[in-house]
């Protein structure tokens, strides 16, 4: 089993916090696991950040505490020192990189060369607006609006060419929203993409994890029988953030990938 989604935020950069993962790992009967960091941890990526800083006091004052504190390299030597160590499970590491159109050739820029087993792209603000903190702030949002913006999001970074998968892409459902009418034109869309760009789609347990009353366990079943369809390659995770949740729900999302 794999667990592709694994925050390593909450620790120094050394072999000793990589192995509380793995010691979690190895109890959870994960066969890889796949680590990853924020990209506005990094200093390299925090001018992308501009406009939805801009958009709202409370992501302006969220950003500055959390991000531009790392540097990138500091990160890559991290790899080094992991690939050089004997682990009872497969590692990969890579990026998670928030999506945003006007920068891909920033993040072509940055990321080039650089040994990541993996980028995920992700999509958390739509028109700058991060939908995805608390729930007060979709009060006097238009929910059709958010919808159809994100998934057209979406799909424009399927067709980017720069990530090998995409992270939780229903996650616009965390707080229960939805929209009037049916998505199902949105899911063989951004699935013909994911499949014609041979990028692969998360079945994710955090946003159940962090929003059980409104949100439900990885993606729904419309839309995981369409990724399928397509022949879309489904990853299993957990989007940990601590060592306690690697594995969280992956034998359920492994056996929901077989029942559907």
């Amino acid at each position: 089993m794999v667990d592709g989604h694994i925050h390593i935020e909450r620790g120094e950069y050394t072999l000793e916090w990589v192995n509380q993962f793995v010691v979690k790992a190895v109890e959870m009967q994960l066969d890889e696991i796949w680590l990853l960091e924020h990209c506005y941890r990094f200093e390299e990526f925090v001018p992308m950040y501009d406009s939805v800083c801009a958009y709202s006091d409370y992501i302006d004052q969220w950003f500055h505490r959390q991000a531009g504190v790392l540097k990138l390299d500091n990160y890559l030597s991290l790899f080094k020192q992991v690939r050089n160590h004997q682990f009872p499970v497969k590692i990969k590491f890579g990026l998670e990189i928030c999506y945003f159109q006007e920068f891909e050739d920033l993040v072509v820029e940055l990321t080039k060369g650089k040994d990541f087993d993996f980028l995920l792209g992700s999509v958390h603000f739509v028109d700058d607006f991060a939908f995805d903190h608390k729930a007060e702030h979709w009060n006097g949002i238009n929910v059709d609006e958010i919808y159809h913006r994100y998934f057209e999001t979406s799909i424009l970074l399927a067709q980017s060419g720069i990530y090998d998968g995409i992270a939780h892409p229903d996650a616009i459902k965390l707080f229960g929203h939805r929209p009037s009418y049916s998505l199902t034109d949105y899911y063989e869309r951004l699935a013909k993409e994911l499949s014609n760009n041979n990028m692969y789609a998360e079945h994710n347990s955090g946003v159940f994890r962090r929003w059980p009353n409104t949100a439900t366990l990885g993606m729904n079943e419309e839309m995981l029988r369409i990724m399928k369809k397509n022949n879309v390659k489904i990853i299993t995770a957990s989007d940990a953030h601590c060592p306690e949740d690697v594995g969280d729900r992956i034998l359920e999302l492994n056996n929901c990938l077989i029942n559907s």
